[in-house]
């Protein structure tokens, strides 16, 4: 049975309709509305393997904070990425697989918490990190198309990762099959900042390429129409909340 847990370090926060929406709505149109704000990371069991999707921000960091005046706020820091992963009961050894969405810190950096695990992640972001080391696979989207996405590549029996470029230049997202269960789990990185974004089909201001970043909410959007899916977003509360309540995202 797969199982999928999130690893929560930051919750409580909250982020501006600007800052959500703000990459395809004009500013002036925009709400004054906050939405949740969280942070976390997620742990999949598929019954064979552990993965990660993502790692958090470095445990050494700071905490950010909270202040009212800001577009985006993380909120309380309610645990490290270590404390968060070691309340799931696994340990660092048998995590065999990381599969990065992006080069963003707060989604790489504690890469280097599990040496022995294998570290899947585009070309791109692998050169823009200059990530170096027998344990990183350079992903070339080698395996065609998968659903409605034009390049994918398997990463297991049950995992594909797809190229999504937008957010940034080497952007993936990875697709989790759960066929007990009759749906998919997408953890797409920062392609929508809330769940709010992705309902109202609209791009955060966090973008490398924002032509781009729309054609790949248009291909999750078409996904999520027509696949049942679990959406694992990283920074708001629906990504655990979605998980905990096995809800299906509809649009």
């Amino acid at each position: 049975m797969i199982k999928v847990i999130p690893l929560k370090y930051y919750d409580n926060g909250f982020m501006t309709q600007a800052f959500a929406f703000g990459g395809s709505r004009d500013k002036e149109k925009c709400e004054d509305v906050k939405y949740g704000s969280s942070l976390q990371n997620f742990l999949i069991d598929d019954g064979n393997e552990v993965i990660l999707s993502d790692t958090g921000m470095p445990n050494d960091s700071p905490d950010i904070g909270r202040s009212p005046n800001v577009p985006l706020t993380m909120g309380d820091k309610v645990a490290t990425f270590k404390e968060a992963f070691e309340k799931t009961g696994y340990k660092v050894e048998d995590v065999k697989k990381i599969v990065v969405t992006h080069k963003h810190p707060d989604h790489t950096g504690e890469l280097r918490m599990f040496p022995n695990a294998k570290i899947y992640i585009s070309e791109r972001e692998a050169d823009d990190m200059k990530l170096t080391g027998d344990n990183v696979v350079r992903v070339k989207f080698t395996d065609g198309a998968y659903k409605n996405f034009p390049e994918s590549q398997r990463i297991t029996d049950t995992l594909v990762m797809i190229r999504a470029e937008g957010h940034t230049k080497g952007n993936s997202i990875s697709i989790l099959e759960d066929k007990e269960q009759g749906c998919y789990y997408m953890f797409q990185g920062d392609v929508t900042y809330c769940d709010a974004a992705l309902l109202a089909n609209e791009l955060s201001v966090v973008a490398e390429d924002k032509e781009k970043a729309r054609e790949t909410l248009n291909r999750v959007r078409e996904f999520v129409k027509n696949n049942k899916t679990i959406y694992c977003s990283t920074h708001c509360p629906e990504g655990y909340l979605n998980i905990e309540q096995h809800k299906i995202m509809e649009l």
